[in-house]
C-alpha cells in the first residue's frame, strides 16, 4: 500500500500532536505550539507534512519555506533560532521487522522529498534530524548530502554517588568540595527574566570572539510563555545575590537537553560555576523521572573538553543538504541573516 503526504490544516494540528507524543522520534519542537512559534521568528512558512498508509499515520516531517530575495529555501529546523534538531519523526514503526520499517519509512521519507520538490519551489534545502531517526538514506538518493553529526547524552538514572564517580576526578572535586559557609551562592530556576539574561550573556560571548549569535530572544521568551510548563527552564547561578551565569533548557518525555548558556561566568567567585550549574540540573531532572542529559553537540574540540568531564555517550544524527553548490556557499555566507 503506497504512502499518501498530506499537508495539516491548522485545525488539524490538535491531532498532530497526538501524532508527536506517539513519535519516538519526536522533541519538544515538533508540537504545534512550538512549530506556529518557529514560523513566526523566522519569517518563514510551515508545512507540516503527515504521512498516511491507508487511514494510519506513519510520519510527520514539518518544514519550513523561507525566501529571501531569489533565494528560497525549505528547512527543518528554520534559522535562526538555533533549534537543535527536528527533520521528520515515525510513528508505529516499533515493532515492524527490517524489510516492513523500511519499505514505511523510505516510503514516508521518499514521498515528503516528492511533496517537497512538487508543491515548495526551492534552490536549497536543509534538514537536521532527531538522533532517534538512524536511516536518512532516502534523502541520500534524492541527491541530498547528508553529514553525520554528533552530541553527548549523559544517563542520569544511576544514583547521585554513582553518577559523580563517572565523572573526572576534578569534576566530582568541584561538585563536592564546596564550602557554603564561606561561598553565600544559589541555583535556582526562573522565569521570563532569566530567560533573558542568559541570551544577553551568551550573545556578549559570542560578540568578544567576533562571532554572531543571532537568535531571537523573543523566539525563547516565547516559548517559555507559550509552551507547556516545565518544557523550558532558566537556571541561574547567583553569587551573593548576584547573576553569574545560566542555563537555558528544553525538556520533553525523558529527556533534558543543554540548549544554551553555560558560558564564562561574568565575574570569578572561586568556584566551577558552570559545573554546578550542570549538577543541579541533573539532580532537578531526577526527581522528575527524566533519564537522560543531552549536551546538546559535540562537534566544538574545545566545548568538548569540558563536555566530556561527565563521561556521557556519544550519540550521531544527520544534517542534510541539497542545492548547488554555489547556494550552498551562498547560504553559509549569510546565515546569520537568514
Amino acid at each position: 500500500m503506497s504512502i499518501d503526504i498530506i499537508e495539516a490544516e491548522w485545525d488539524e494540528l490538535d491531532a498532530w500532536d497526538d501524532y508527536v507524543d506517539e513519535s519516538p522520534m519526536a522533541n519538544v519542537f515538533h508540537q504545534s505550539d512550538a512549530l506556529r512559534i518557529q514560523e513566526r521568528h523566522s519569517n518563514s512558512t510551515l508545512h507540516p507534512l503527515v504521512g498516511k498508509k491507508g487511514q494510519e499515520v506513519v510520519g510527520i516531517f514539518p518544514v519550513f519555506q523561507k525566501e529571501k530575495g531569489p533565494f528560497s529555501g525549505v528547512f527543518s529546523p528554520p534559522p535562526p533560532l538555533w533549534v537543535p534538531r527536528l527533520g521528520p519523526a515515525l510513528l508505529n514503526v516499533g515493532d515492524l521487522r527490517q524489510r516492513k520499517l523500511e519499505s514505511t519509512a523510505n516510503g514516508f521519507i521518499e514521498g515528503c522529498n516528492t511533496w517537497i520538490r512538487e508543491n515548495l519551489p526551492r534552490n536549497y534545502m536543509q534538514v537536521r534530524t532527531e538522533a532517534a531517526l538512524t536511516d536518512v538514506r532516502p534523502f541520500k538518493w534524492d541527491g541530498g548530502d547528508v553529514t553525520p553529526e554528533y552530541t553527548y547524552v549523559l544517563d542520569i538514572t544511576p544514583d547521585e554517588d554513582d553518577l559523580l564517580m563517572r565523572f573526572t576526578s576534578d569534576a566530582r572535586k568541584n561538585i563536592r568540595n564546596v564550602d557554603t559557609d564561606e561561598h553565600d551562592f544559589t541555583v535556582e530556576e526562573g522565569g521570563v527574566e532569566e530567560v533573558t539574561r542568559i541570551l544577553r550573556q551568551v550573545n556578549e560571548r559570542y560578540e568578544e570572539q567576533g562571532e554572531g549569535f543571532n537568535m531571537p530572544t523573543e523566539f525563547a521568551v516565547d516559548l517559555y510563555e507559550s509552551l507547556p510548563e516545565g518544557q523550558i527552564r532558566p537556571y541561574v547561578f547567583r553569587y551573593e545575590g548576584t547573576y553569574v551565569s545560566g542555563m537555558l533548557t528544553y525538556e520533553y518525555k525523558d529527556r533534558v537537553f543543554r540548549w544554551h548558556g553555560g558560558v564564562r561566568p561574568d565575574m570569578d567567585v572561586g568556584l566551577s560555576v558552570n559545573e554546578l550549574l550542570d549538577w543541579h540540573i541533573i539532580r532537578d531532572a531526577k526527581t522528575r523521572g527524566v533519564t537522560h542529559y543531552d549536551l546538546v553537540g559535540a562537534g566544538n574540540a574545545r566545548l568538548n573538553l569540558y563536555k566530556t568531564k561527565y563521561n556521557p555517550d556519544l550519540e550521531l544524527f544527520f544534517s542534510v543538504r541539497s542545492g548547488s553548490r554555489g547556494m550552498k556557499t551562498v547560504v553559509d555566507l549569510y546565515r546569520n541573516v537568514l
